[in-house]
């Protein structure tokens, strides 16, 4: 952080989201649906309350616009702030953005050479076989055949939502018991510095002040309920359902976006990151050689260079204006 505000010469701020890095855990999280009349807060863990957050902190920094850095899964909150208010971010910076790129890139729907649309052809084959009476019976028989499998595909679809809501709240409810959260910590002590250490391309460099770092977070009181709630919000984050789902808005951003990954990062692939950055209008891809998950950390140099010659592009002479860079 202290290299990129040098060289920008913006501060660079960064904030711990709910149930991540020193802030407070919350002993008690409104399991109640948005729909409710429930007049409790959101839920802190929700995407939404996130959101809110990041808005809220450049509101405080008193800052008109502000450059949105998110990491990993970090990506998404700031994606989601840019559709909740696009008019206070200036640009968004992804690291390893851990966003499900759409998997239709370059889809075209091919019209029929005539330019006649599927129904008028229908119209016209129904009216050429008039008299044909196997025809007209194939051609009955068929519509009804569509009907029915429609009926069927929605019946299906129905029964697959409600069990998917009945999974997710069986889930949701043997995460938050006893055995639930015993389960996430006996996970975190055995593959948490795995984890760690795999996040790099070089697991070396992975010293012991990188991992104190990295498990201070939980020596903070209940982080193993909070990351039980992230999770389980995750889940059933009502919010998010209301909406069309996020791989399908990318198209919509409008403002500078940079796309940084390393081409070793073996939580979030670099092809993935490709195709986001195909997915997104005008945005820039730059993958940094020998590297993993963490380029901000690994490669310090490299990156600040690559985000400061992007903010030069993006805002040229601009730069020097009151654009709060902010994590």
């Amino acid at each position: 952080m202290k290299p990129l505000a040098q060289i920008t010469g913006k501060k660079v701020l960064a904030f711990d989201r709910p149930a991540f890095g020193l802030t407070a855990r919350l002993n008690h999280v409104n399991h109640s649906s948005q729909g409710s009349e429930d007049t409790r807060p959101f839920n802190p863990y929700s995407m939404i309350f996130s959101v809110l957050a990041t808005l809220y902190f450049i509101d405080f920094l008193a800052a008109e616009k502000a450059i949105l850095v998110g990491h990993s899964a970090g990506s998404i909150v700031a994606v989601e702030a840019y559709f909740e208010a696009p008019e206070r971010v200036a640009a968004l910076i992804l690291v390893a953005p851990a966003i499900v790129a759409p998997l239709n890139l370059g889809h075209v729907t091919k019209d029929n050479s005539s330019g006649k649309s599927n129904q008028t052809e229908g119209e016209e084959l129904e009216v050429n076989s008039k008299g044909n009476w196997f025809t007209t019976v194939f051609s009955i028989l068929s519509k009804v055949s569509q009907y029915l499998g429609q009926a069927i595909m929605r019946l299906v679809k129905g029964m697959g939502d409600m069990i998917n809501s009945l999974y997710k709240k069986a889930l949701s409810a043997f995460l938050r018991s006893a055995v639930g959260i015993m389960l996430v910590r006996m996970i975190i002590d055995k593959f948490g510095l795995a984890a760690v250490r795999n996040a790099w391309y070089d697991p070396k460099q992975v010293d012991d002040h990188v991992l104190q770092g990295y498990t201070k977070p939980l020596r903070v009181k209940d982080w193993d309920r909070a990351l039980v709630e992230y999770t389980v919000a995750m889940l059933t984050d009502s919010a998010s359902e209301s909406k069309l789902p996020l791989s399908k808005r990318l198209s919509e951003i409008s403002c500078p976006v940079l796309i940084i990954t390393g081409d070793s990062d073996r939580l979030v692939p670099p092809w993935n990151s490709e195709r986001l950055s195909r997915a997104i209008p005008g945005s820039c891809l730059e993958i940094i050689k020998n590297c993993g998950h963490l380029p901000h950390e690994e490669k310090v140099d490299e990156f600040v260079s690559i985000v400061d010659r992007f903010l030069e592009r993006a805002f040229g002479v601009q730069k020097e204006s009151d654009l709060q860079p902010a994590t």
